[in-house]
C-alpha cells in the first residue's frame, strides 16, 4: 500500500497565504517521502488543477492528484484541456480524479442539473478519455454532449483517471473504463465486501484497479481518540447531507467519517492502516486531523502525525 497525503481547505490560514501554504504542504510531503498528494475541488476555495499545476513546478517526484473534480462544472473538452496542461506542468505525475459531487452543491449552490449524474459522468468520460489518448479530432454524441472538436495540447500522457465510485454502477464504470477509484467515508468492511469485489470484477482483463482511500488520521493519546473522531465528523463529515455517502456507509460499520479514522497511539494507528491495506486499499490518502485547543497545539499534533506516517511510507 502506497502512503500519500490528502489536504483540503485550510480556513486557519489567512486567504493571502492559502495558495503558498498549499504549495509548501505539497513540497513538504515530497521531502518527507510520501508517494502522493491529493487535493479536492472544494466549493468556493482554491481551484484544484490550477494549484496542482503550480505544485508540479515546485516538486519533482511525488504524484499529484485531484480528489475529486465534479464533472458537471466543466465542459468535458475544457476539463481535458486543463488536465493535459496540468499533467505537463507536473511532468507526467498528475492523476485526474473525477466525481459527480452532490445535489446540494451542483444544484443547490451552482444551479446546475443533478439529473442522472452517473449517466452524465459516463457521457463526459467518452470525451475526456478520447482527449487524453492523444492529439487529434474528437467527435462524440451522446445524451449529454455533442462534441466535434480538436484537442492539441500534448501527446498521450498516460494520465490515470480515477473515479469517486461509491455505488455499484460507478464501480462498474471505474473498473471497465478508468484506472481505479478514490474513496471517502469507506471503512474496511465497505471496501473489502463492496468496493473491491465489484471494481475488480468489472476490470477483468485490464490492469488491477487502484483503490485510493481517503482516511482521516490522528496520532494522539488514547484519551483524545473520541475527541479526534468527533472533530473529524464535525469538520469533514455530515454524511446525512449526501445520499451517496449514506448508501456507501450502509455497506460498512461506520456511521460517519470519524468512524473510518485511524486514531490513537502508534500501535493503534498502524493496526487500523494495516486493516485498510488488507481490505484491498492500494493507495492510502491520509487526511491528518490535528488535535489541540489552540493553533500551536494543533500544529504540533499535525507534525507528529505527519512524521509517523512518513516513517511508515519509508518502510
Amino acid at each position: 500500500m502506497r502512503i500519500g497525503m490528502m489536504v483540503g481547505s485550510d480556513r486557519e490560514r489567512p486567504r493571502r497565504d492559502r495558495l503558498a501554504g498549499l504549495l509548501a504542504d505539497g513540497a513538504d510531503a515530497e521531502a518527507a517521502g510520501f508517494a502522493s498528494f491529493w487535493f479536492p475541488q472544494v466549493p468556493g476555495y482554491l481551484d484544484a488543477m490550477t494549484a496542482l499545476a503550480l505544485l508540479g513546478a515546485a516538486t519533482s517526484r511525488i504524484e499529484l492528484g485531484t480528489a475529486v473534480v465534479p464533472v458537471q462544472t466543466r465542459h468535458p473538452v475544457i476539463l481535458a484541456q486543463q488536465a493535459l496542461t496540468t499533467a505537463l506542468a507536473c511532468g507526467g505525475r498528475f492523476a485526474l480524479g473525477l466525481g459527480v459531487s452532490h445535489d446540494w452543491i451542483i444544484d443547490g449552490q451552482l444551479g446546475l442539473s443533478y439529473e442522472r449524474p452517473v449517466r452524465q459522468l459516463s457521457d463526459h468520460l467518452d470525451v475526456v478519455l478520447a482527449a487524453l489518448a492523444g492529439p487529434g479530432p474528437i467527435e462524440v454524441r451522446n445524451d449529454h454532449v455533442r462534441v466535434r472538436a480538436t484537442v492539441d495540447v500534448a501527446d498521450a500522457t498516460g494520465i490515470p483517471v480515477l473515479l469517486a465510485a461509491l455505488g455499484p454502477t460507478m464501480l462498474r464504470i471505474a473498473g471497465e473504463r478508468a484506472d481505479g477509484t478514490i474513496l471517502w467515508m469507506a471503512d474496511e468492511r465497505a471496501i473489502a465486501e463492496h468496493v473491491v469485489p465489484r471494481i475488480t470484477a468489472a476490470a477483468a482483463g485490464r490492469p488491477r484497479p487502484r483503490v485510493v482511500a481517503g482516511i482521516p488520521v490522528a496520532l494522539c493519546r488514547p484519551g483524545e481518540v473520541a475527541d479526534a473522531r468527533a472533530m473529524a465528523s464535525d469538520v469533514l463529515g455530515h454524511a446525512h447531507h449526501s445520499p451517496n455517502y449514506v448508501r456507501l456507509l450502509e455497506h460498512g460499520d461506520a456511521e460517519d467519517v470519524g468512524d473510518t479514522m485511524a486514531a490513537g497511539d502508534e500501535s493503534a494507528v498502524l493496526a487500523r492502516l494495516r486493516a485498510y491495506r488488507d481490505a484491498g486499499v492500494t493507495d492510502l490518502a491520509a487526511r491528518i486531523i490535528p488535535v489541540g485547543t489552540d493553533p500551536a497545539a494543533r500544529d504540533a499534533s499535525r507534525r507528529r502525525t505527519r512524521d509517523f506516517l512518513a516513517s511508515l511510507a519509508a518502510s
